[in-house]
């Protein structure tokens, strides 16, 4: 054969190959893209599962070094088809994919329930922000966002904790790897997050004072927990911890759909004080507690905004004062006002009394001009009908002497002694800087819950003054010999 006939038969044999291998590249692409579409469909929605089968080699006229590529990568997608956390299911016209880690998370053994606290304010502890905060359930610190570059993100990998709550939507993540967690055996941390009580536990308070065992093994009774001194909050807690033992009160701010509804203007902080005041009760109440204190940090904090800074942690305040205004505040956060519109703090509290007042002329003016005065209308006698919350007690001056023992002996006094303030009968002399009045009261109505407060503290020019005497309040019996007019 000549050498032209050779280069013929070499080009037309090239030729025959280049094409066969066109063909089948063609082959292989259609092949690719009817694979695609089913794939494209389930994105788009389809709750249809597709599963791909392989055509066998025989039926096929690819070269053979491309068929077994072709066959291994869709052996592998079929395999990762079938894996569970690959499963597609349609929800309400969505497709809502679980990940198989949520329900076995290898990480619930490292949460530490000893360090957590959600007493406090719910923020950041690095950016200080409220916004998308999540609490660490290894080391119990508040850290913001679950993203990449989150402040929680990067504490999870620095520090290997991995299990965070979200204080907001009570739900559990693994970081980094972003999952979810479902587990159910996570619902005693939300519980002391958010405790929630039914119209039958609310009933059942009273009947049962049955004792609770917290996380670190002390016991306490629902209900009487003591309240952390931060700093100089004492007074408050006290006031705090005597509300929540009053039943109708408590039972109405232990269940929050009582008052979360209440619509209030726009910009008003006022609801606040309602929001954390509830949160607070529901706390004391919680039987299920890791510990047997809470801190009234976040109700302290809502406390000093809504007074703007008139009662404060770190000093010292009076507690009849905050008493009074704390009751009004709530009754006016709750809707209401001060005549027409009532509320749980007036149902409970509010009482109502008749005032006497006379005007007395100035002790250095003449006998006879005093009596003259006395018939003038200004110096009769005039009577007020007022409501109140409470009930202020003045004690008997203490002694300045020892006794015959040379010994300052504490004085005693029966309750109902220096109640008879408000017998309608006893007057008592109060003097301003330019005039002096004599009144007396009678009550009228009395509330369900009546408050003391007893006047201990006297202030002069000099320094405060303490009365010691000792209140003696009685256990059985009726009081004898008091004039009440009341109308219940």
């Amino acid at each position: 054969m000549s050498g032209r006939s050779k280069r013929e038969s070499r080009g037309s044999t090239r030729g025959k190959r280049e094409s066969e291998s066109r063909g089948s590249a063609g082959r292989v692409k259609r092949e690719r893209d009817r694979e695609r579409e089913p794939e494209a469909a389930s994105s788009r929605g389809s709750p249809v599962r597709v599963k791909r089968e392989v055509e066998p080699a025989s039926a096929r006229e690819a070269p053979a070094s491309v068929v077994p590529f072709v066959r291994v990568k869709r052996e592998r997608e079929v395999d990762e088809d079938s894996e569970p956390e690959r499963e597609v299911r349609a929800k309400n016209g969505r497709v809502d994919s679980e990940d198989r880690r949520s329900r076995h998370c290898p990480y619930l053994d490292t949460i530490n329930r000893s360090v957590l606290d959600f007493d406090f304010e719910k923020l950041c502890s690095i950016s200080l922000s409220h916004i998308n905060a999540y609490a660490c359930l290894v080391c119990g610190k508040y850290f913001q966002g679950r993203g990449l570059k989150s402040h929680a993100y990067i504490h999870s990998v620095q520090f290997s904790h991995h299990v965070f709550l979200n204080l907001h939507t009570l739900k559990f993540y693994c970081l980094p790897d972003n999952y979810e967690i479902i587990d159910s055996s996570l619902e005693d941390i939300t519980y002391v997050l958010k405790p929630t009580f039914t119209k039958q536990q609310i009933a059942n308070l009273d009947k049962q004072a049955k004792l609770s065992r917290a996380y670190d093994g002390t016991t306490y009774l629902p209900g009487i927990v003591g309240l952390n001194n931060i700093k100089a909050n004492d007074y408050a807690n006290a006031v705090l911890q005597a509300l929540s033992n009053v039943p109708p009160l408590r039972n109405y701010f232990l269940e929050e759909d009582n008052y979360k509804n209440i619509k209030r203007p726009p910009g008003d902080i006022m609801f606040l004080l309602v929001q954390r005041f509830g949160e607070l009760m529901r706390k004391l109440w919680n039987p299920r507690n890791f510990k047997a204190h809470v801190s009234p940090h976040e109700m302290l904090q809502a406390v000093v905004l809504c007074s703007k800074k008139t009662f404060q942690i770190t000093k010292q305040g009076d507690g009849v004062d905050f008493l009074s205004w704390f009751l009004n505040a709530l009754h006016s956060a709750l809707g209401g006002t001060k005549k027409k519109k009532k509320t749980i703090v007036t149902d409970v509290f509010q009482g109502s009394m008749r005032i006497f007042t006379k005007k007395l002329p100035h002790p250095d003016l003449p006998a006879e001009e005093k009596e003259q005065l006395l018939h003038n209308d200004e110096y009769q006698e005039t009577m007020v009908e007022s409501t109140f919350m409470y009930l202020t007690l003045d004690l008997p001056t203490a002694p300045l002497y020892k006794d015959e023992k040379e010994q300052l002996i504490i004085p005693q006094v029966p309750l109902f002694n220096i109640l008879a303030k408000f017998n309608g009968i006893t007057e008592k002399e109060y003097k301003t800087y330019k005039e002096n009045f004599l009144k007396r009261f009678q009550l009228t109505k009395l509330p369900p819950y009546l408050i003391f407060c007893i006047k201990r503290f006297t202030k002069n020019n000099f320094f405060v003054e303490k009365n010691p005497t000792i209140v003696n309040f009685p256990i059985t019996g009726q009081a004898n010999g008091m004039n009440y007019k009341t109308s219940r």
